[in-house]
């Protein structure tokens, strides 16, 4: 299966999101007014702004699946780590939204108190949530795709969300109305501290950041590759769910053109069999003798 095979399936992950979010949001909005559960309402009305990342990432993989054209040469799987982008932004604002909701909830005082139906409303609809998250995140595991784990994250929180406002209904039948605070300030902070994530992997690839670790194991595998005797210069970053490579080899001063071609060969087949390596441009330079 190719790439764009791949990226495919993604999208398949995406429209599962929209579809979990557009049938629970109108669940949720609908039960939230019948049993009197502003939990629930604000439950529902998270899931309406989750459609929108949900829908940014789809877009993203629309784009990265576009053939490389003369403005992109490598093609465009970039947009993939920008819908992850847009994805960590809508989530920081649900986690804002969140806590200020509970911390306004907590100046207003006690308010009426809700259908304990709504909170096994609430349960349920954690639940669905938690299974379209699996389902996404095994999926943009199998496919090494950033844009479908961010929304699959993204569903997490949402299940959470689902779980605080379950929670603050159970507490307002007891008389605790300070747990709903206590768990919607708890999630809040999780989704933040989850798009932080997002948003931090975001910008490092996008800014061609490349872990250190990858890139010595990069180095280790081209060094032990026969008929290079020096690394001068080695560079990597990421492009989408892919690696594009940079590396400057020495090889023996004496050899000819074409066995010199041959090591490049070497280096390149070499690192194409390391995952996800797309694209690996080799440049040969006679070692210095001394």
């Amino acid at each position: 299966m190719n790439v764009y095979d791949n990226i495919r399936k993604g999208e398949r992950g995406a429209w599962v999101s929209i579809s979990a979010y557009l049938l629970l949001s109108a669940f949720k909005l609908i039960s939230g007014y019948y049993f009197a559960s502003s939990a629930l309402l604000a439950d529902g009305f998270n899931n309406l702004t989750d459609i929108v990342a949900s829908v940014a990432v789809l877009i993203g993989l629309k784009i990265s699946r576009k053939p490389p054209d003369s403005d992109h040469a490598y093609g465009h799987f970039r947009a993939e780590t920008i819908a992850a982008l847009v994805a960590s932004f809508i989530m920081a604002m649900v986690g804002i939204q969140v806590i200020i909701g509970a911390v306004r909830s907590l100046m207003e005082g006690a308010k009426s108190e809700p259908d304990i139906i709504s909170a096994a409303i609430a349960s349920v609809c954690a639940v669905a949530m938690w299974g379209v998250y699996w389902y996404n995140q095994r999926l943009a595991k199998q496919i090494n795709n950033r844009a479908l784990m961010a929304a699959a994250k993204d569903n997490l929180s949402d299940a959470m969300v689902s779980v605080g406002a379950a929670i603050g209904i159970i507490g307002a039948q007891f008389g605790l109305p300070w747990l709903d605070i206590v768990a919607a300030i708890a999630v809040g902070l999780l989704i933040c501290k989850t798009a932080w994530e997002i948003f931090r992997e975001s910008t490092h690839n996008l800014t061609d950041g490349f872990d250190e670790k990858d890139l010595r194991d990069l180095r280790s595998s081209i060094a032990r590759i026969s008929g290079v005797e020096g690394i001068k210069d080695l560079k990597a970053r990421v492009h989408g769910n892919h690696v594009l490579v940079d590396v400057v080899i020495e090889v023996n001063p004496h050899l000819t053109v074409t066995e010199g071609h041959d090591i490049s060969d070497r280096v390149e087949e070499q690192m194409r069999r390391v995952q996800n390596v797309m694209h690996v441009q080799v440049h040969v330079e006679p070692k210095e003798e001394i």
